[in-house]
């Protein structure tokens, strides 16, 4: 079959790697002219955890010719309806793209290609873009840790769908989940916590779980992300084999004390991980937090449950966005 990983920045190089590495021919495509210059002419060289280079195929998006059978989207989701629709030429008549987004992307990418040949998937590791054909991978290498949980919005092609997870299956442990929806929230929950907090703190996951008022920030937006989802009837599922909900959804303070002392513990093979959004303000664009804390908080709204941890993310980055505030730890006494 004929695919693609289009927005092949941090993740989508590594998981581009691991799958060529295993024999599967698959294109990496990013409008970055100087990585894919490299991936060309180097290969795609993954440092961090695991250190490995691999020859791939690269393109830039206006090199793109084929008609690809599946495509894996790893761009940020805010542009979507403009990135999906300009990927209908290329897409074969029954084509599907897996959105491996953050947030709740499915719907944007259904409202153009429809539900039947979309595909959701989460991805429970981290990786960090570095540029010029190199990406450092920053959640531990073992299958248990490089997770994918997978699941059909609708009427999808059988075939197509087992084939995305053969792929997936080559670098971690695939979950196909039934309650979709709930593994969705449950990746959430995590980046509501953490990737947020990165971006108000400047700091690495691992870092905002070790220090005691950012573990309980993180905490608190877990537990408002638990609740909301409550509130709609959606089960959350479980991360990596975990039951997140029943390790952080306390009801009193000898929980909500075991809580964060599991916490720091639950993240300890992620602890490198530095926010995808952090890297955008660094790089001096805008971030996902609208697609990410917002979502909690615009289903709080609706579900009537009070999401003030969540929101204060929000308003923290959006200053950070406009330069009236820079991330740093100091931010943490605005809340």
């Amino acid at each position: 079959m004929n695919v693609a990983i289009y927005g092949a920045g941090g993740m989508g190089t590594v998981l581009g790697a691991y799958i060529t590495k295993a024999g599967y021919t698959i294109d990496l495509i990013n409008r970055n002219k100087e990585h894919v210059a490299a991936l060309k002419l180097f290969g795609a060289k993954i440092i961090g955890k695991i250190n490995f280079t691999q020859n791939v195929s690269a393109l830039l998006p206006e090199e793109m010719t084929k008609k690809y059978d599946i495509i894996l989207l790893m761009t940020k989701q805010r542009h979507n309806t403009e990135i999906v629709t300009s990927l209908l030429p290329y897409l074969s008549d029954n084509g599907v793209i897996c959105t491996m987004q953050n947030g709740l992307p499915e719907p944007s990418v259904a409202d153009v290609i429809g539900k039947d040949r979309t595909i959701g998937c989460t991805m429970s590791w981290g990786a960090t873009f570095i540029g010029k054909g190199v990406s450092e991978l920053t959640s531990e290498p073992s299958r248990d840790v490089l997770t994918f949980n997978i699941g059909k919005y609708g009427n999808n092609d059988e075939a197509l769908f087992s084939y995305i997870v053969e792929l997936l299956n080559t670098m971690g442990d695939v979950t196909i989940e039934e309650n979709f929806s709930g593994a969705r929230w449950s990746k959430l929950l995590v980046n509501s916590a953490f990737s947020g907090l990165s971006v108000v703190t400047g700091a690495t996951f691992g870092d905002i779980a070790k220090n005691k008022i950012s573990r309980q920030l993180a905490l608190e937006a877990i537990k408002e992300c638990i609740d909301v989802a409550k509130a709609l009837h959606i089960k959350i599922e479980p991360i990596q084999g975990k039951d997140v909900v029943k390790l952080m959804d306390y009801h009193n303070n000898f929980k909500k004390r075991l809580s964060l002392f599991i916490l720091p513990i639950a993240m300890k093979k992620h602890y490198q991980i530095k926010s995808s959004m952090l890297r955008d303000i660094e790089r001096g664009l805008p971030c996902e937090i609208d697609a990410i804390n917002g979502v909690v908080s615009e289903f709080g709204k609706k579900a009537c449950v009070e999401t003030p941890i969540n929101n204060k993310i929000i308003s923290i980055v959006h200053q950070i966005e406009n330069k009236e505030l820079t991330s740093n730890w100091n931010n943490i006494s605005l809340f």
